[in-house]
């Protein structure tokens, strides 16, 4: 064979092995947008009825809440009436929307599968994120000047509180359920709080970052990932000590953070116009991929049952109010 030719086989390999590399699949590719109709201002939280496929959207700038068929790709109806919706949590098993509104304090109740208004508990102020505590069977709430109430969904009422050292941002439980971390920016930390004695133990160190938001637990590598504002950083801590493990650059304005367990990734939603995907790594999170969206579109849900990603895109975007859906890649 001559020289010449076996160079030229030498560098059509490489090119072959090259053009492989970067056609490997996007680690999330937009499938579908659902738009969401005449829909103003700020979108804010979701919440998922994973059994029925349907996905709820905090509109807070229009005093409401759609539900989105997801199979179908329409508003299946719309929740009106409401406060400045911020936070919603679906309680499966009495089939409950709980509603949080910053305008009036309050979190409003339907029921499913019909969403008639069932009542309503007062707060007091600024109701906010909402999460179940699925191994007490508690529906849990930050609200105010720095709080989180705790709700039974039998009864339908406040039966305990934990104060805080500001209005509590996002927060999780930990692992073994023991736990609360929360963000409160105001006071620039992460509260550590005892859930059974419903008091603050400690907190964790920013490391002198600001504005943390958003938070995810990725349990299977037991650490908690928080990302903050200001700088624009994805700081990581092992949950087991609080210690911090991890600091990387992320997008700008992030407001949500979801872990997919099942390719050891993390999505970051950043109001800046961006999906920020990671990868998770012995050390830490490595980044992967960013994923453009649209201005403002800072809140999403990650829903593991339909592996989708859903991020909000409200008015003024430049785009229709809509659900993108994004496809996670293998």
């Amino acid at each position: 064979m001559r020289p010449g030719f076996i160079a030229f086989a030498v560098i059509a390999a490489v090119l072959l092995d090259t053009a492989a590399v970067t056609a490997q699949p996007a680690p999330l590719t937009l499938e579908a947008k659902i738009p969401l109709g005449a829909v103003r201002g700020r979108i804010d939280h979701l919440a998922v009825d994973a059994e029925r496929q349907l996905l709820f959207v905090a509109e807070l700038g229009n005093d409401s809440v759609g539900i989105v068929d997801l199979e179908a790709g329409t508003v299946a109806r719309r929740l009106t009436g409401l406060s400045e919706p911020q936070g919603v949590g679906w309680h499966a098993s009495t089939a409950t929307l709980y509603v949080a509104n910053a305008g009036d304090g309050s979190v409003r109740l339907f029921q499913g599968p019909g969403f008639g208004a069932i009542g309503q508990i007062a707060l007091g102020g600024d109701a906010d994120n909402v999460r179940l505590d699925t191994r007490r069977d508690r529906i849990v709430v930050g609200y105010g000047k720095g709080a989180l109430a705790i709700v039974d969904p039998a009864s339908r009422r406040k039966i305990g509180e934990v104060p805080l050292k500001g209005h509590p941002e996002s927060f999780q439980l930990d692992e073994q359920g023991g736990r609360i971390f929360v963000n409160v920016p105001d006071a620039r930390q992460i509260a550590v709080v005892d859930i059974d004695i419903r008091r603050q133990t400690g907190s964790l160190d920013l490391g002198g970052a600001r504005s943390n938001f958003p938070m995810a637990l990725d349990a299977d590598a037991h650490r908690l990932i928080v990302a903050a504002r200001s700088p624009a950083r994805l700081l990581v801590f092992a949950t087991p000590d609080g210690k911090p493990i991890a600091s990387v650059e992320t997008c700008g304005d992030a407001d949500d953070v979801f872990v997919d367990s099942a390719r050891k990734r993390v999505y970051v939603v950043c109001g800046e116009g961006a999906v920020d995907v990671f990868d998770r790594t012995q050390d830490g999170y490595v980044h992967a991929a960013r994923i453009r969206t649209a201005a403002g579109a800072r809140t999403g849900l990650f829903v593991p049952a339909t592996d989708r990603l859903y991020v909000a895109v409200r008015a003024g975007s430049g785009e229709v109010p809509a659900l993108w859906v994004f496809r996670p890649g293998p």
